[in-house]
């Protein structure tokens, strides 16, 4: 799976229709599931139909999810291209909550204007990745890492910062 969502561009042609859209060329949404040490890239996930997000009625209330929810991260992971090659440029993250209660629908939290406003963040290449836990973000440093070192090198202070270890 490759860091590419959408080809195209919606400029092309007789600029009538689309112009003014925003390109998601360059956002991969990385979802963490820390208690599985797992991490994977799920396209799906930019319309709310990921592999944790199916059969599941989500509200923005945190309680909705039950007593002891399993905890997911989706990342809105952006890359851009430098003189000297491609990078990491932002990286924001959104909390998932879901039942672990066996049910057909399975009941969850997450914020919709959150998922919104971090997916523009990191389109604008803001990093927000203080606020998760020290196991994701120590998942998710080894995966940006090992799936390209060079991306990693050329990214900036700020992201390898936020991705450390907090003493």
């Amino acid at each position: 799976m490759s860091f590419t969502i959408l080809s195209g561009d919606s400029t092309d042609g007789d600029g009538g229709f689309g112009i003014g859209t925003i390109s998601l060329d360059n956002v991969t949404p990385v979802i963490i599931d820390p208690e599985e040490n797992d991490i994977f890239i799920d396209m799906d996930a930019l319309h709310a139909k990921s592999k944790i997000e199916k059969k599941v009625r989500f509200k923005p209330d945190k309680e909705h999810a039950g007593l002891n929810p399993k905890r997911y991260w989706i990342v809105w992971l952006t890359l851009q291209n430098s003189g000297s090659g491609p990078y990491y440029s932002g990286a924001t993250a959104c909390e998932v909550l879901v039942s672990r209660e066996e049910r057909r629908i399975k009941l969850g939290y997450k914020s919709l204007p959150e998922h919104v406003n971090h997916m523009d963040k990191s389109l604008k290449s803001q990093i927000i990745l203080s606020h998760m836990d020290e196991q994701s973000l120590s998942i998710l440093r080894v995966y940006l890492k090992e799936y390209d070192a060079g991306y990693w090198q050329r990214s900036t202070e700020e992201l390898k910062g936020q991705l450390q270890l907090r003493k």
